[in-house]
């Protein structure tokens, strides 16, 4: 009455109803993508405060 399927069929199960990725359009991991855009940003940022500091001091 209580049976559930196990973990692993209920994952491959979820993941035969997605439609394939296409090619170029999708970032497969949602975090991944958040954290390495937050890296590009800080990059710049740092950059851009950085050079606004060494061209005030010159």
């Amino acid at each position: 009455m209580f049976y559930r399927k196990p973990l692993e069929e209920r994952i491959a199960e979820r993941q035969a109803k997605l439609r394939p990725l296409e090619e170029g359009k999708h970032f497969e991991h949602g975090p991944a993508k958040f954290v390495f855009v937050a890296l590009l940003v800080a990059v710049v940022a740092m950059h851009v405060i950085g050079l606004a500091v060494v061209m005030h001091f010159s």
